[in-house]
């Protein structure tokens, strides 16, 4: 089950499920209304992406993956429904590619290729090679999954990434060694692990005959529930209207120009650290780029657009200089 699959067997309708997607529907929403402020000027540049919003979003990445392997077990754990399956999936895929279609057109730089919708997509086919196992195994392979991450974020760095993931086509299986830019960047790895737990545990809840009491745990639809049941459709929506609303609310009140320093320092720290760089190297990296760039002119003509930082033979060897002066 996906995002959207309302797929669960009559007989244990367990609307409880839909109400907690409900919920994470309601905070992405909120997720996504920080960015959209972000993007308008209204908060500062990276505030959506760094601290407590950082680890914000990726709860609510990982409550949409647990509840799609709760969901897949809950439709497919006696016998998999094929037809039902690929149809889900159909629509879940199709979504997915009208998302990068639409943010490769509107913002080519960081379009999404593999978010959320694609990550579900790609791992409820993983998934449905666990929903008839005992709770055991997809249980281990998702700690497994998580175990190799902390082992390569924090004890051996680079241990299980390689270059050759490095093109867009193979980054999506969160095994590259430098992550693509994009605004919605949700690899096969580790987010797999979120689905194969939400497998397990429903694994377990069925294994212990616990189904029922979780139906009776909410008999009556509300507006959570319903919402939970159409999240496909409230997801490719929601954004949009959130776009919208902010982008009226800017011409009424404009937001106040931003201090260019300061938006240049958490914008490059944000690319810097998400490269894989430590933070204090980029710190150190950021700074001395952006009093070079400020010394020359070239730090607003560079933010407005009239600068291309990527061919501009000035920007280029301020980067170098910097970067040798940081080794």
């Amino acid at each position: 089950m996906t995002l959207a699959d309302n797929s669960t067997p009559a007989l244990h309708r367990i609307t409880l499920i839909d109400s907690l997607r409900g919920i994470a529907l309601v905070a992405m929403a909120s997720y996504h209304f920080t960015w959209d402020l972000e993007f308008f000027g209204y908060l500062d540049p990276g505030t959506a992406t760094q601290g407590w919003w950082r680890i914000y979003a990726r709860a609510i990445a990982s409550s949409f993956l647990f509840l799609a392997g709760v969901s897949l077990v809950l439709a497919h754990a006696k016998a998999i429904r094929w037809r039902s399956f690929w149809k889900r999936f159909s629509y879940v895929a199709g979504a997915a590619a009208a998302i990068s279609i639409a943010t490769f057109v509107a913002i080519p730089n960081e379009w999404i290729f593999f978010g959320i919708l694609h990550s579900i997509a790609a791992a409820s086919l993983v998934g449905l090679a666990f929903v008839r196992l005992p709770a055991l195994v997809p249980g281990t392979a998702a700690a497994l999954i998580v175990g190799l991450m902390v082992i390569d974020s924090h004890v051996a760095p680079g241990a299980i990434r390689s270059s050759l993931f490095n093109p867009i086509w193979l980054a999506w299986t969160g095994l590259a060694e430098t992550p693509p830019r994009s605004n919605d960047f949700v690899p096969l790895f580790p987010w797999l692990a979120a689905l194969l737990a939400g497998i397990s545990l429903c694994r377990v809840a069925m294994e212990r005959q616990w189904l029922a009491s979780l139906a009776r745990v909410q008999t009556r639809s509300n507006l959570l529930s319903k919402a939970g049941r159409h999240s496909l459709l409230i997801y490719l929506i929601h954004q949009p209207v959130l776009i919208a609303v902010v982008y009226l609310f800017s011409l009424v009140s404009p937001p106040p120009q931003p201090d260019p320093r300061q938006s240049y320092m958490q914008s490059c720290q944000t690319g810097c650290v998400a490269g894989g760089n430590e933070e204090a190297l980029c710190r150190s990296f950021c700074s001395c780029t952006m009093e070079a760039l400020a010394a020359q002119s070239l730090l607003e003509p560079m933010q407005a657009g009239n600068v291309n930082p990527q061919t501009d033979e000035r920007v280029l060897s301020i980067a170098q200089e910097c970067a040798i002066g940081n080794e």
